[in-house]
């Protein structure tokens, strides 16, 4: 390798240089999408994706040959530098330790090992208990995007009358996310029971349209308006990670009114186009952390809706 090539295969971020090994291997074949690339991506995007991903432990979605070949989910820290940061967390029998994406250098090793999609726990290290965030999983039977889009706004206008803030992001695959920020000090029974609630109380406005039903049989064609995340050690794709779905779609934070434009779609935001976006537009959940909120006011308010819908 001459010097040249150790340069094109290799990122310094701060301190630190990553060596990438196999650069120009395809992780997505069909769009020539190379690991080069993906660890350009997440250099280039770690502002934007860092605040969202400090202290949250991760699962990693690797495919070392690429998303046409066999992947792989992984909970630990294995094969990563000793310098990574990691936490290690209780487990049922035992334990085990994560890594944690802390700077960017981590983002680009995390590339290196062809993790294509980071997933994240809801709440964050020195609080673990406490989730600092709910997030609505609004997962369709089918491809329904109008539908999806209608059960959005309709839970935007739920949490609206609760008094929480509602951001919203595709999942980079064939759903939407509404997410509310909270203030990490409700632990983990409670924002689960509180978010179950309110999804309850979604359905009973939609019964046609929503289910809160786990099970696929008994759904009937409804949306499944899923808050599994809330529970212990669950995980969601995180903020601007990659899909392993052809075209590279991100699971992309989005302004509302992006609902409302021609062409929107749930996959129309991909590992090629985000940057320029952010770049020109920002990031829509910039400072999200600030509009954090306790359950206290919103659980008196959500009981008052629950007796109005019986």
């Amino acid at each position: 390798m001459t010097s040249g090539d150790a340069a094109a295969s290799s990122l310094t971020l701060g301190r630190r240089t990553v060596v990438l090994t196999h650069p120009d291997r395809l992780l997505f074949p069909d769009d020539a999408i190379t690991k080069r690339e993906l660890a350009d991506y997440h250099a280039a995007m770690a502002p934007h994706m860092l605040p969202h991903l400090r202290g949250r432990p991760l699962m990693l979605q690797r495919f070392p040959q690429g998303i046409d070949g066999p992947g792989f989910m992984q909970k630990d820290a294995r094969g990563l530098p000793d310098w990574v940061h990691r936490v290690e967390v209780r487990k049922e029998g035992g334990t085990v330790t994560h890594p944690i994406a802390d700077d960017a250098a981590t983002l680009v090793v995390l590339a290196n090992q062809s993790c294509v999609t980071l997933h994240a726990w809801l709440s964050r290290v020195g609080h673990l208990e406490c989730p600092d965030q709910i997030i609505f999983d609004l997962d369709p039977s089918a491809d329904d995007l109008p539908l999806v889009c209608e059960a959005a706004r309709a839970l935007r206008g739920l949490l609206d009358e609760l008094e929480l803030p509602a951001y919203l992001k595709t999942s980079g695959s064939r759903g939407l996310h509404v997410v509310t920020p909270l203030d990490g000090r409700t632990g983990l029974e409670e924002v689960r029971a509180f978010a179950h609630d309110v999804a309850s109380v979604l359905v009973a406005r939609m019964p046609d349209a929503l289910t809160v039903e786990f099970r696929k049989e008994k759904r009937q064609g409804r949306l499944f308006v899923d808050t599994l995340r809330s529970g212990y050690a669950q995980t969601a794709v995180a903020p601007y990670s990659v899909r392993p779905l052809p075209g590279a779609p991100v699971a992309a934070p989005l302004r509302w009114e992006e609902l409302d434009e021609p062409g929107f779609h749930v996959r129309r935001h991909t590992l090629r186009t985000v940057p320029e976006r952010v770049e020109r537009e920002g990031d829509p959940w910039a400072g999200m952390g600030r509009h954090a909120r306790a359950l206290h006011g919103p659980r008196r308010r959500l009981a008052g809706l629950q007796g109005r819908h019986g």
